[in-house]
């Protein structure tokens, strides 16, 4: 037999080698291009390293760095208020906040300073303010922020009676808690500020003992109450009585005002009638004597004066004043 030729013929490529090229050209110019700018937030600021060290900080807007992975940039939420929840967790978010039922104990349970067992919860707020430290100082940056929250509030907490810090201390602790939080911080470079500390929610642990301080700390509302309406009547009614006193005060000047001047001009008169009275003493003290008569007499009607010493007198007046057959004359 004759030997047949069983080589496979050559075919031709389904695509040229310079549509091959070109696609390449295309998907590197893509890959340069997509890799070569990159987008900064109003809220954020951009951390670029070259080749792993930090080079710059860009601002927002669109931005520029040598592709191919020799410029990263990585960006950090520096103007925005970020918050951390302690003791509860929040699942949804507004007009109607919706709150997890779940309970956390290992972070809300404390032990105050008399040996008692409450309930914490609180909120804190934090801004980052340096983008660098945030980045590379602190490798589990929430877990420190958590770590060092909770450690300030139960030395806190540790410090004071529970009537305390369910009450009066409680303004104190989250401005102490505020400054003892930012100064931690400060000395781990974290390149964070706590702007907040707010506690939420300060009961003792359900059961009977809560029952027993909800009693007691309606008897303290119940004595603030009372205490407010006190001062709320002793503000009303010191200062009506103060008043009064005031104008019993004025009164009794213009009395006293009125009597010396009254006083005075008395002794006036008496030294004026006594130096008449020295140069003519007859006549002066006839003339008392009638003024005197006069002032006594002055409002009485019907009234007669005569001379004791006089006898025999008539009283023609009372002749004239009698009664004729039951008819005035």
């Amino acid at each position: 037999m004759s030997e047949r030729n069983v080589t496979a013929q050559g075919k031709p490529l389904p695509f040229k080698p310079k549509l091959i090229v070109l696609a390449i050209v295309v998907i590197v110019f893509i890959a340069l291009i997509s890799s070569s700018f990159f987008t900064v937030d109003q809220t954020e600021q951009a951390v670029v390293l070259l080749l792993g060290k930090f080079n710059r900080i860009e601002g927002p807007g669109l931005r520029f760095k040598i592709p191919f992975g020799i410029e990263k940039n990585y960006n950090v939420p520096t103007q925005v208020i970020q918050n951390m929840q302690f003791g509860f967790r929040t699942e949804r978010a507004g007009v109607t906040t919706v709150y997890s039922q779940r309970e956390y104990p290992e972070e809300s349970l404390m032990l105050t300073g008399d040996l008692n067992i409450v309930n914490v919860e609180w909120v804190v707020q934090y801004r980052i303010v340096d983008p660098i430290a945030w980045l590379f100082n602190v490798e589990h940056k929430e877990k420190t922020i958590r770590d060092i929250s909770q450690s300030v509030i139960n030395m806190l907490v540790g410090d004071r009676a529970i009537m305390n810090v369910i009450g009066t201390e409680r303004v104190n602790i989250e401005t102490k808690g505020q400054e003892m939080m930012n100064e931690i911080l400060k000395s781990y470079g974290l390149g964070v500020n706590i702007t907040t500390v707010k506690l939420r929610n300060i009961v003792p642990p359900k059961g009977t003992v809560q029952d027993a301080f909800e009693d007691v700390n309606k008897a303290i509302q119940d004595m603030n109450r009372f205490i407010n309406e006190g001062k709320e009547a002793y503000n009303k009614e010191i200062p009506r009585a103060r008043g009064e006193a005031d104008q019993i005060i004025q009164q009794a000047r213009g009395y006293a005002a009125e009597r010396v001047n009254t006083a005075q001009g008395d002794v006036a008169r008496f030294k004026s009638v006594l130096a008449e009275y020295r140069e003519n003493p007859d006549v002066t003290r006839r003339r008392l004597y009638i003024e005197t008569i006069e002032d006594v007499f002055s409002e009485a009607e019907g009234t007669d004066l005569i001379d004791k010493n006089l006898e025999n007198f008539i009283p023609f007046k009372a002749l004239q004043g009698q009664v004729a057959g039951g008819i005035e004359q």
